[in-house]
């Protein structure tokens, strides 16, 4: 039976994050989106406060804590900003889970524990100019060089790919077998050499205060000890990794419609027209209570992605639905706030315009809204079904770890 109910441990987790996001990043937010930077001590911050391997086995450097762990951290952390939600999914649910289901021992021992330990960070490239949902496309070559290999292509839309010390790389060994070739590498900046060069992405519509950046491979360096999986396998290890942003993307969704239903709430008591609040019209009720509904089908539907992770079992379906449900509702909530607000959510002193922009990225990537309902119908009439990986995330706590702590140490106090 699913258990929807917060532990007192995951409510201590949340509040924590709360208070976290509250108090650090929520009063920079508004002029780095308006100037259109990152935060280049964004990461530094989250590591402080123990989140980068949050899912990740304690022996490998991470908390321990379980996927309702990661949701809670993203939806907090979406409730201030997307950018800020993203920094954590990029690297914990696409990069990190895909290092930890198919690295071997060594990789985990030497590559993840680094990133679960928040001393290096991570990003996941995959999409290319013509390479974005249709990863069949995928023109980047790997080839075989000594005992390693060479990588030639280029990568674009990746989030922080800028800053990351690592990148999870998929290219062919062989365009010919299709995805077939398709092989992913850890890619570490250190050894890449002059070959591997990157340009953040500037004049974005959204998620302006976070990092995008063109990635360029132009013989960089891989060794074979960092190509992840056996060649061939990428695509499978690409699908495992985008299932878990997926749920990242479906959890950090929820933080945006809570954010845009208090938003509302509290202007719609205030505010008043012909000496009513106009939260007494029914036009702004259908509104806001339209963003209650979101929120609770929000939660409802990672908590049961999450607690089919958590017990080990397949979830393809429930993360995509997820992914694709919340940001739909994401978006309409943050155009519904913007229109109670009126002129005001017109300007840029209100939060409503940089969530609402945010909201739309969410439509696009980790495969598009049309995409996401392409693979709903097909669940429905059976011609696709979550098949078995050959190295599915186990069920938390993980068996060689201690009891997880409610929180990641570095937020616990005396």
């Amino acid at each position: 039976m699913i258990d929807l109910e917060l532990t007192p441990e995951q409510r201590q987790l949340q509040a924590t994050i709360r208070e976290f996001g509250r108090r650090e990043l929520a009063p920079t937010i508004p002029e780095l989106d308006r100037e259109q930077r990152s935060d280049p001590e964004l990461f530094g911050k989250l590591g402080a406060l123990g989140l980068p391997g949050i899912c990740i086995p304690q022996r490998y450097g991470g908390a321990g804590l379980d996927w309702v762990a990661l949701g809670l951290a993203c939806e907090e952390l979406e409730y201030v900003d997307a950018s800020c939600r993203t920094a954590l999914s990029v690297h914990a649910g696409l990069c990190l889970t895909g290092l930890y289901q198919w690295g071997t021992e060594a990789q985990r021992q030497r590559l993840l524990r680094p990133l679960a330990e928040g001393r290096q960070q991570g990003c996941f490239a995959l999409t290319e100019p013509d390479a974005g949902s249709d990863v069949r496309a995928l023109r980047t070559l790997a080839i075989r060089s000594g005992d390693g290999y060479r990588l030639r292509g280029q990568k674009v839309w990746i989030s922080m790919g800028h800053s990351a010390e690592l990148l999870m790389v998929f290219a062919t060994v062989d365009p010919a077998q299709g995805i077939g070739g398709i092989t992913a590498f850890a890619v570490e900046r250190s050894l890449a050499g002059p070959g591997l060069r990157t340009q953040p992405i500037t004049h974005k519509y959204g998620l302006r205060a976070g990092e995008t950046a063109i990635v360029f491979l132009d013989d960089a360096v891989v060794p074979a000890a960092n190509r992840i999986g056996e060649e061939g396998e990428g695509f499978k290890v690409a699908m495992s990794c985008l299932d878990s942003g997926r749920f990242c993307v479906a959890s950090g969704a929820a933080g945006t419609i809570r954010a845009c239903l208090d938003l509302s709430v509290a202007y719609a008591r205030a505010r008043e027209v012909q000496g009513r609040p106009i939260g007494r019209f029914e036009l702004v009720q259908q509104m806001i209570g339209q963003m209650a509904r979101d929120s609770d089908i929000a939660r409802l539907l990672w908590l049961q992605a999450a607690w089919l992770k958590n017990n080990g079992r397949r979830s393809g379906r429930q993360s995509a639905l997820a992914k694709w449900v919340n940001s739909d509702n994401a978006r309409r909530s943050a155009d519904d706030c913007l229109q109670v607000h009126g002129a005001t959510g017109f300007s840029e002193e209100c939060p409503a315009a940089r969530y609402l922009r945010n909201s739309r990225a969410t439509l696009i990537y980790e495969g598009t809204r049309e995409l996401q309902t392409i693979l709903a119908a097909e669940y429905a009439l059976g011609y696709r079904e979550d098949r078995p990986v050959r190295c599915p995330l186990p069920a938390w706590p993980d068996e060689g770890d201690p009891a997880p702590a409610a929180v990641p140490a570095a937020t616990r106090t005396a």
